[in-house]
């Protein structure tokens, strides 16, 4: 008998991803809402949450896992949907104190202090400043992703900017992850804040990075570090790249706090990602985030090193089965995930064809290319983008090595032929 493994926020790439995998074979893969039903101009937390169920509920066999890699209501939606079939899951209280940038803060600041910013929560209708938290700061709703909404600011002159726009927009976000908390038993402090407020913290300064893992049986096993390269002079990330570039005294350093951080959280048969920054002039650790739940975003950089995707861990585990995550058994000594951006408006006027993607894809072996623009897009109109920037392409990449790596996109970035006129 097949495995039915449901996908939360199917989309296409990562169907293909999931199709790959060794652990595939037996398993087949029923998409769960698609990504563009979950998210649109508006997020509805209980309406995604009833049609999943329905769906579920009529499913003609048996439900063996369900599955997901993308954040809030994603992320959120799984333990919720786990636990009404009998599958096993973390709590959603373990998801949610993850997710909640503000509870988060306050529990790293119990177990692994030494690495946690001076933080504090702010009204965003207030415009009142944060006591003992100083400039550069970054201001950012306490339930974002992908960078939305968070602005990195010098002055106050700056603050009450970036909290006009969050004011405009935080309820994108914020009223589903409002409804989202009727389901949890908050903390008296985080209660009061609800899913609308904001989180005030120091910024953080040197070499950006995520590491990854995943807990079984009580035990936190970190299987990878990834490095993340901003453009120059941009809080915008340029691209993913594994493995890592940092001394081992560091990725030790760092595999103690994500072990001592989710330990103290829970976050039983789950992957994680936890991003750090590590400032080689002072040899200071910081943590940025914890998210519950892998990097979709990493999936080809492991498969294309280590010779298994990140999903297979995700899927494995709600299998309730060992990941048992291989090392260094992939093709490619290096692989990187690239951003390709553009930094100011415009109309979309061209884009490659299928046939001019795949005979760049040809030419450049190990190359993926996925495009996420269409031809008439304005790119101030689209969704999903941080404060800085407006994405083009998503450009998955394995080579010998960093330099091989960085050679073969400089020829995928010439041969792009994208047409855009530039818009005021």
């Amino acid at each position: 008998m097949p495995t039915n493994v449901f996908v939360l926020g199917h989309d296409d790439h990562n169907q293909q991803v999931l199709e790959a995998m060794p652990s595939a074979e037996h398993c087949v893969f029923h998409p769960l809402l698609s990504f563009e039903e979950i998210w649109g101009e508006e997020i509805s937390f209980g309406d995604v949450l009833t049609s999943a169920q329905r769906q579920l509920d009529s499913f003609d066999g048996s439900i063996d896992a369900i599955v997901g890699f993308w954040d809030f209501p994603v992320s959120s939606l799984l333990p919720l949907l786990r636990s009404r079939y009998g599958l096993p899951t973390a709590s959603l209280e373990e998801v949610v104190m993850c997710e909640h940038k503000y509870w988060s803060r306050r529990l790293q600041r119990q177990v692994i202090d030494e690495v946690v910013p001076p933080f504090a929560l702010v009204d965003p209708d207030s415009g009142d400043l944060p006591d003992d938290v100083r400039f550069p700061m970054w201001i950012k709703p306490v339930k974002s992703f992908g960078s939305v909404l968070a602005f990195g600011v010098a002055d106050p002159e700056a603050y009450q900017a970036a909290l006009a726009e969050i004011r405009d927009g935080i309820g994108w976000v914020g009223k589903p992850f409002d409804a989202l908390l009727e389901y949890v038993d908050l903390p008296p402090e985080i209660q009061a804040a609800g899913g609308q407020a904001c989180l005030a913290e120091e910024a953080l300064f040197g070499q950006q990075l995520t590491v990854e893992g995943y807990r079984y049986k009580g035990e936190v096993v970190i299987y990878g570090v990834i490095d993340s390269i901003n453009y120059d002079n941009s809080p915008s990330f340029l691209r993913y790249q594994y493995p890592s570039s940092l001394p081992e005294a560091v990725v030790d350093r760092l595999t103690d706090l994500s072990r001592r951080i989710v330990s103290a959280i829970g976050l039983e048969g789950m992957t994680f990602n936890i991003e750090y920054f590590w400032d080689p002039g002072t040899d200071a650790i910081g943590l940025l985030e914890i998210n519950p739940r892998h990097s979709q975003s990493h999936a080809e950089l492991f498969a294309d090193v280590d010779g298994m995707p990140n999903h297979e861990a995700m899927l494995r585990l709600a299998l309730g089965q060992d990941p048992d995550f291989p090392y260094r058994k992939g093709r490619y000594g290096a692989a990187a995930k690239w951003y390709l951006r553009r930094f100011h408006d415009g109309v979309v006027r061209r884009v490659p064809t299928q046939e001019e993607i795949e005979a760049i894809q040809h030419i450049v072996p190990g190359t993926t290319i996925e495009l996420t623009v269409a031809e008439g897009d304005r790119l101030s109109e689209l969704q999903h983008q941080d404060a800085y920037s407006y994405m083009l392409a998503n450009v998955y990449i394995g080579g010998a090595d960093e330099s091989d790596v960085s050679s073969k996109y400089d020829q995928v970035l010439a041969a792009l032929p994208f047409e855009i006129d530039d818009v005021t």
